[in-house]
């Protein structure tokens, strides 16, 4: 799984109950009452358990690895796997082709097979933005159009030599999903972010939820404080999930069109929109879209923040005015 950079703002804490690892990243959970966190959490963990289990690119015993390794074939999936292919789809179409699912035989090739944790990190120095020196001599990306569903039977047909990647979508989806499990165990409001991407469900404090939008979500100051009351915000950003492959300096949004990582005029974009899935979409199809983007989202009527690789902000669509 890949990760934006939102966080839900917090007062440092030496034990945090509703902060833990999942999908290979940070989780962390708001009640607005925190009396019920502890079915809250139970029911947000077993949502990520089961998407990790359904969604994963890294684990051998996951339904996603199964699937493409049947590729070119009709492979019966379970429900969670059906949707998050189909919610992916639907991003390949609202964005033509932007946002695609059928880029993990490219991720694989530009050494992004295995958990990010695992990966060699960048050097001191090397370039922080539109600097990937990438040229990835690779087969096409297989079209998405090529991918195949069958909804009453549930199963999937993959393109023969392709393979999913459900990065773009699932793990925003996930927090959807897991702020919904949440809200309903506590019989309150709550809000999750999973590695950045925030969710809301079931009403918010008064005030609305305090949310930090920076580059990084690990970050505890700067970037931009805004409140949400409900939906989701998901930034994608080309500062962060980044590694070294051999020389190379790489990152993990692949233009499907130069099946290589993206170069482009941004390098972090936040969205708000209705859930969670819906602006990580619009988020991330901003990065590759490039100089396009500003029009596109005004398209769309979300509001959006694009940062610039020389720190120039573009907010859209009513995104507030006040930096933090």
């Amino acid at each position: 799984m890949t990760g934006p950079r939102t966080e839900i703002l917090r007062a440092p804490q030496r034990i945090d109950p509703l902060s833990w690892r999942a999908l290979g990243t940070n989780v962390v959970l708001r009640l607005e009452d925190a009396g019920r966190a502890h079915l809250a959490r139970a029911a947000a963990e077993r949502e990520l358990d089961a998407i990790d289990g359904a969604c994963s690119r890294f684990r051998a015993d996951s339904e996603l690895v199964a699937l493409n390794a049947h590729a070119g074939r009709w492979t019966r999936v379970g429900p969670l796997l059906l949707e998050a292919v189909e919610l992916a789809l639907r991003a390949a179409s609202l964005t033509d082709g932007a946002v695609t699912p059928t880029v993990g035989s490219t991720l694989e090739l530009i050494g992004y097979d295995r958990d990010f944790d695992q990966l060699d990190p960048p050097r001191p120095g090397d370039p922080q933005g539109g600097g990937v020196g990438a040229t990835v001599s690779a087969h096409l990306v297989p079209a998405w159009q090529g991918v195949r569903v069958r909804r009453v039977a549930r199963t999937v047909r993959l393109p023969p030599n392709a393979a999913l990647d459900l990065g773009a979508t699932a793990k925003a989806w996930a927090a959807d999903r897991a702020a919904l499990a949440a809200s309903a165990a506590a019989g309150c409001g709550a809000v999750v972010a999973v590695g950045g991407d925030v969710a809301c469900a079931g009403g918010a404090p008064r005030d609305g939820w305090p949310v930090r939008v920076a580059d990084d979500h690990r970050e505890h100051a700067g970037g931009e404080l805004i409140t949400i009351r409900s939906g989701g915000v998901a930034t994608s950003s080309v500062t962060t999930r980044r590694w070294r492959n051999g020389e190379e300096t790489m990152h993990h949004i692949v233009d499907p069109r130069t099946a290589s990582p993206t170069v482009g005029c941004w390098r972090t974009v936040s969205v708000a929109a209705a859930d969670c899935a819906d602006a990580n979409i619009a988020s991330t199809a901003a990065i590759v879209l490039g100089a396009e983007a500003a029009r596109w989202l005004e398209a769309t009527r979300l509001p959006a923040r694009l940062v610039a690789h020389d720190g120039t902000i573009t907010r859209l669509s009513g995104w507030p005015d006040d930096d933090a």
